[in-house]
């Protein structure tokens, strides 16, 4: 522990290893780690620290990287950001007393909001005018999604190509190093729906879950939020960008937990509209171009109608959060709220709760639900705003503070988020 309280030490290196040390309490805390090896051998061979203790290196370093001129003011002030978060987590497992918003706010820089059931009923009617059939809305939506299932004897072959097209676009408007790689295989028995694994030296390992069906209409959107040009197009451009030529080892660390969640899971739900198009249309015909060929039905007009109407639902997701962990409703009724305004069948209904439930993910939600329209609002459509996301060090309040007044693009999203870990 005396290196984590060491003053006379590198603040980046005290902030690698006090990400390292918390990981040690909290599975998968540590997203991605590709810093220096020694250095996370030796907080992996010392003894366990203590959440309390954790707690008090991060203020400690919290007001070191007040004063220390070692380093420029941007760097500072996200480094600020991210131990902020780092001691939120640690304070709590500490057992002091937050609120889930305070912390939710502390650990992300956005405080959660409840989304109004008048928005969700608002999102039901739109549903209802353009689902196939009549009845019950619920049901029509789940038969609806169900039928979208992509069989999984095509799965590798679609992903695989559409995973083709999306690098070539990434490339062309951003650029892609020419050793990058992303492999994709699928797993089960996980909470979230796709896991990007970086492995460094500009490699990813892409894991879709199949424990539900993948849905036709939100594969596209997968594939460019986990690899191009989401996560894995993010991680390489700042492994050359900040890493390699800049020598900013705190970006060899990716922590649940902190800011950069945020601003990665937002923009890399923002990338499909960013490399396809910002219309539901024009989308859905790009993931019909790849689909049909392999025999799986795709009817992109119903596709990106259904798409738009329920863009409203994607506040469920936040909502079943806040009710678990800040009104401690019962998971039971979570399920059953999920069911009964996100429209979920009751295993996905159950799988969200899963995922909001889990330790590690249960205030990180937020990241999808108020991370991307906050991307959206950054970006205004400008792909040269996106590919500041790629490549800078940015913040929540920084990107509140500079978004364009308008944004351009309509409020699409082909579904539920996939993201460093998503339902």
């Amino acid at each position: 522990m005396s290196a984590l309280l060491d003053t006379d030490r590198d603040l980046v290196d005290r902030y690698l290893e006090l990400g390292l040390a918390l990981g040690r309490h909290v599975e998968g805390l540590v997203d991605a780690y590709t810093g220096p090896p020694e250095l996370a051998a030796a907080v992996a061979a010392g003894p366990v620290v203590t959440p309390a203790r954790l707690a008090d290196a991060a203020r400690t370093l919290l007001a070191d990287l007040e004063v220390d001129a070692g380093l420029s003011t941007g760097r500072r002030h996200w480094l600020a950001a991210q131990v902020r978060g780092l001691r939120t987590t640690a304070a709590r497992l500490a057992g002091e007393p937050l609120a889930y918003v305070d912390e939710v706010e502390a650990c992300y820089g956005v405080r959660p909001r409840m989304v109004p059931e008048e928005v969700l009923a608002e999102a039901h009617r739109r549903l209802d005018a353009v689902l196939p059939g009549d009845g019950d809305l619920a049901l029509r939506y789940a038969t609806w999604r169900e039928a979208q299932a992509v069989p999984i004897s095509c799965l590798d072959a679609a992903v695989a190509s559409l995973a083709e097209d999306l690098r070539e676009r990434t490339w062309r408007l951003f650029g892609l190093p020419d050793d990058e790689h992303v492999d994709f295989e699928l797993v089960t028995g996980q909470p979230w729906a796709g896991f990007n694994y970086y492995l460094g030296e500009l490699r990813s390992r892409v894991a879709i879950n199949v424990d539900l069906p993948v849905l036709s209409p939100t594969l596209a959107h997968l594939v460019a939020h986990e690899a191009y040009p989401g996560h894995h197009t993010e991680h390489c451009r700042k492994e050359i960008g900040l890493v390699r030529r800049r020598r900013w080892l705190e970006e060899t660390i990716f922590l649940v937990g902190t800011p950069q969640c945020l601003l990665a899971e937002g923009l890399a739900d923002l990338g499909l509209e960013v490399v396809v198009s910002p219309h539901a249309e024009e989308r859905a015909e790009m993931a019909a171009s790849h689909l049909r060929p392999l025999g799986i039905p795709f009817d992109a007009e119903v596709v990106a109608q259904v798409a738009t109407a329920g863009e409203g639902l994607q506040g469920v997701r936040g909502n079943v959060a806040m009710l678990l962990h800040g009104q401690g409703v019962d998971p039971h009724d979570a399920v059953a709220y999920a069911e009964r305004w996100g429209l979920l069948p009751r295993p996905r209904a159950e799988k969200l709760v899963s995922f909001l439930t889990d330790s590690t993910w249960r205030a990180y939600i937020t990241c999808y639900v108020e991370g991307l329209p906050l991307c959206r609002r950054f970006v205004a459509g400008d792909p040269a705003r996106f590919e500041r996301l790629l490549t800078e060090q940015l913040t929540p309040d920084q990107l509140m503070a500079t978004a364009p007044v308008t944004a351009v693009g309509d409020p699409t999203g082909v579904g539920g988020g996939s993201g460093a870990a998503s339902v």
